[in-house]
């Protein structure tokens, strides 16, 4: 596959000026493959990692010959740098000391931390200088190739001078590290180190995590793209930590269908993974302090059954059966409205975070009745808490799942009429119907897409708002973007969402038939 020059992009007076390029311009790119490049296979998964399918199967097929000139030159003055690091370190009067990953805080150490930081600035670099890395006509400036958790196929891309200064440039990655150096704590000594969340002990530990998102998200396969890098400049800096030709992928914990014999044993994996993890944790962190757990999975829905997806389910689910009860749900403003996925597209705005405290071993079983009676005996003084704060009718939706959830959690199971267990999605259509008794509604009856329907009304209307935080409100209604606009009701497109209203509708619908 080949590529072609269309345009020099300059500096001018007021913003950039756009140029035919030079024969020169276009002979200067055509440079000889510098041998030692990073190896390593690039997993094909369709719709997460796409180039493999145009025949880029090996890491440094992405990045054009002069692109891994600059970057195997970069790399290279890394171990150069170190050098005249240490020789600095030992002229001010240091003593040599241990390597840094022996525990050191000499010279060598010293040496080995710059070495470190200036590794993480070629691996910025890389984010800009491939040929993914398209260009972003807001801001007249080169796109990174993650503004999103994917490798798409880019046939238009832009080729960063990264001796400049303007953007994309490796003076600025450096200037980029400098300014997450300076805003790191670093009042105390600490260690972060690599473990199999499965297998690792807790002993003492006090946890907040934000855990992997069932197949949303493949980490480490995309992980390799800055390893291979990393590796090339580190492997005898930080030989420990990368020690291994490419990230481990077996025991990560992500429903990969491609890697686990489909979607079937993809998600028995996951949630059995899931499922230990947590039960694993139970049984020695700090239990003293609450345990946090973060997610920021969108809603989604599946087509046929009509119910919400896996995602919000599979981690109440796994907790509960590990032997957790969830004592809180909040959210939080966790998401940047100007990153890649979020412009123009239905993004989501917010995370949530749960609050999980470990159930007794003796924890009692109840029934239906009892569980329904529970939650209207204790919704209305958390609800009243809850509204005391100055949340928002979106926000207070989700956050007031927190109270009855918790009384849900709190049993060891929860018998239907039938004898069956009640489900968490069973349990979140009571704890949404009850809590709108509680706030003297008169939708207790509605299904989910006609409660989001109200709620959504009563905040804005008519009026256009932020799609993800409808995914957040459609949430806490316990359906999906998806199912709303299937519906007729609801419309949402270009990160936009709305709904719908009479005049807006189809023709034929009719409001005291529906």
């Amino acid at each position: 596959m080949g590529a072609h020059l269309i345009a020099v992009v300059g500096e001018a007076t007021r913003g950039r000026v756009y140029v035919t390029p030079t024969a020169a311009q276009a002979e200067a790119a055509v440079v000889p493959r510098p041998e030692d490049v990073p190896d390593g296979d690039i997993f094909d998964w369709p719709g997460r990692i796409n180039v493999f399918r145009y025949g880029m199967t090996q890491w440094a097929d992405l990045f054009t010959n002069r692109q891994l000139v600059a970057l195997t030159t970069l790399s290279d003055l890394v171990g150069e740098a170190r050098e005249r690091a240490l020789t600095d370190a030992l002229a001010a009067g240091m003593e040599p000391g241990a390597r840094l990953e022996d525990g050191g805080t000499g010279a060598e150490a010293y040496a080995d931390a710059v070495a470190t930081y200036l590794t993480l600035a070629v691996g910025r670099q890389t984010d800009r200088l491939s040929s993914l890395a398209s260009w972003q006509s807001n801001g007249e400036k080169v796109r990174n190739v993650f503004g999103r958790q994917a490798l798409p196929m880019v046939w238009d891309y832009a080729e960063v001078n990264p001796f400049s200064r303007s953007s994309g440039g490796f003076a600025g990655n450096v200037e980029w590290v400098e300014k997450a150096v300076a805003h790191t704590p670093a009042f105390s000594s600490s260690v972060a180190v690599q473990a199999d969340a499965a297998t690792r002990s807790y002993d003492g530990l006090a946890i907040s995590t934000d855990p992997p998102y069932y197949d949303n998200i493949g980490y480490s396969d995309l992980s390799d793209y800055f390893y291979v890098w990393l590796r090339r400049s580190l492997s005898t800096i930080q030989s420990k930590t990368v020690g291994t030709m490419l990230t481990p992928k077996a025991e990560e914990l992500v429903a990969n269908p491609y890697r686990h014999g489909g979607k079937a044993g993809a998600e028995q994996f996951f949630i059995e993974g899931f499922n230990s993890v947590f039960a694993r944790v139970r049984q020695g962190a700090n239990l003293s302090i609450p345990m946090t757990i973060y997610y920021a999975y969108k809603q989604q829905d599946t087509r046929d059954a009509g119910t919400s997806s896996t995602g919000w389910h599979t981690l109440l689910d796994g907790l509960i059966e590990s032997g957790w009860e969830v004592t809180a749900t909040w959210p939080m403003r966790s998401e940047r409205g100007g990153r890649l996925i979020s412009v123009g597209t239905n993004a989501l705005a917010s995370s949530i975070v749960l609050a999980c405290r470990p159930r007794p071993e003796e924890a009692p079983a109840t029934t239906r009745r009892a569980f329904v009676a529970a939650l209207k005996s204790e919704l209305p003084e958390a609800l009243r808490t809850l509204m005391q704060g100055a949340i928002a009718p979106v926000d207070l939706a989700q956050a007031a799942i927190g109270p009855g959830i918790s009384v849900f959690s709190r049993y060891s199971r929860v018998r239907e009429a039938d004898g069956s267990d009640m489900s968490v999605k069973d349990a979140l259509l009571l704890i949404n119907s009850t809590l709108d008794e509680v706030i003297g509604e008169q939708e207790s009856d509605f299904d989910p897409d006609t409660r989001f329907a109200v709620k959504w009304y009563r905040q804005y209307g008519w009026a256009r708002e932020n799609s993800g935080i409808a995914d957040q409100l459609a949430r806490s209604s316990d359906t999906s973007i998806g199912a709303l606009e299937r519906g007729g009701i609801f419309e949402a497109k270009g990160g936009k969402a709305r709904l719908l209203s009479p005049s807006h509708l189809e023709g034929a619908w009719d409001a005291a038939a529906d």
